[in-house]
């Protein structure tokens, strides 16, 4: 085996692919499922204009792919959206830094209200509008990436997790907790906020990698949602959309949290549903349903993707951030051949 790539999620299974185009690539997945966590849970968008610069470059890098994927998709995994920022909380002026910092455009609150008719008259001065955001198939996307994987040749082992690993002379032998054993010459951890648990068992160097998490939730209304466009406070309090009739809503709260699968913080919700009550008419009251997710941070806030310091063969791919999707392809594109220079 060339490489073993730990974790299924969207992360791993891009740069997995990317890899097996000329390289024998093993992804190995510790749940029974792939995109069990992260990917499975987030709120389905491409928005070029959300993020910090690295993160909008490579998101704006990989839009053509997901536009026009080069693999066989079971259907469209993108389709546009739009996305309106609203200055809230006096909170103008990172509005207009928006602006001036991406393709979004400046709009005043007029504007806002007609783009966004849920929108209360008056309460929003300033806005940004970015008319380049997608909707995404997230978990079609995810599919149409592992059948091509294995289409190249590559291998996913599902219940898979790592107990062990030790090199041996240029290779790794990884043992996961059924007892099985694989060998390969490089590891790529794309293990998303186990990416320091797993590190430890190569002895590689801890990146203090900071897994938060992220709830979402939908919520009734007996306003009609025509025309409703992603929305989101510039202050990262809240972000809403239409989804099925309802309002898909984020409290876009970021605590930290242990790796492993966590529980919507109430609290956050509550919360939410006060801000976005206070500039809309929505009138948000009951939660149909909600969920959370762990969206996993380095230290400076940008993606990792580099060899280690200290474990020889051993590559983090770790720290998307929450903005793992939307940057994957172009991600993947750009550390693969990192990996082939081992």
């Amino acid at each position: 085996m060339d490489v073993i790539v730990i974790g299924g999620g969207i992360s791993g299974v891009a740069i997995a692919y990317e890899l097996a185009a000329d390289r024998e690539v093993l992804v190995l997945e510790a749940e029974k499922s792939l995109a069990v966590h992260t990917t499975g849970r987030s709120a389905a968008t491409w928005i070029g204009s959300y993020g910090p610069p690295v993160v909008r470059e490579l998101t704006t890098a990989s839009r053509d792919f997901l536009v026009d994927p080069p693999f066989d998709v079971d259907g469209p995994v993108a389709s546009p959206m739009s996305c309106l920022w609203l200055g809230v909380n006096g909170r103008d002026a990172d509005v207009h830094r928006l602006a001036e910092d991406t393709h979004a455009q400046l709009i005043d609150g007029a504007e806002a209200e007609r783009l966004c008719p849920v929108l209360r008259p008056g309460e929003i001065a300033v806005a940004a509008w970015d008319e380049t955001a997608l909707d995404l198939d997230v978990m079609g996307l995810h599919h149409a990436y592992a059948r091509a994987f294995r289409a190249r040749g590559g291998t996913i082992a599902t219940s898979s997790r790592v107990a062990s690993a030790l090199r041996d002379g240029s290779e790794w032998v990884v043992t996961t907790t059924s007892g099985d054993v694989f060998r390969a010459d490089v590891v790529v951890n794309a293990s998303g906020a186990w990416g320091d648990v797993v590190g430890a068992l190569f002895g590689a160097e801890r990146l203090r990698l900071e897994p938060r998490r992220r709830t979402i939730f939908q919520s009734s209304t007996t306003v009609s949602l025509a025309g409703v466009p992603f929305t989101a406070g510039i202050d990262d309090g809240f972000y809403f959309k239409s989804e099925g009739g309802a309002v898909l809503c984020s409290p876009q709260d970021a605590s930290l949290h242990e790796p492993g699968d966590p529980k919507p913080d109430e609290l956050e919700i509550a919360r939410a549903i006060e801000a976005v009550n206070a500039v809309t008419t929505l009138g948000l009251r009951s939660v149909r349903t909600a969920w959370a997710g762990l969206r996993t941070f380095a230290p400076d806030g940008n993606p990792v993707a580099r060899w280690d310091a200290k474990a020889e063969g051993y590559f983090h791919y770790l720290g998307q951030a929450g903005y793992g999707i939307q940057m994957a392809p172009a991600l993947a594109q750009l550390a693969a051949p990192l990996v082939r220079a081992a």
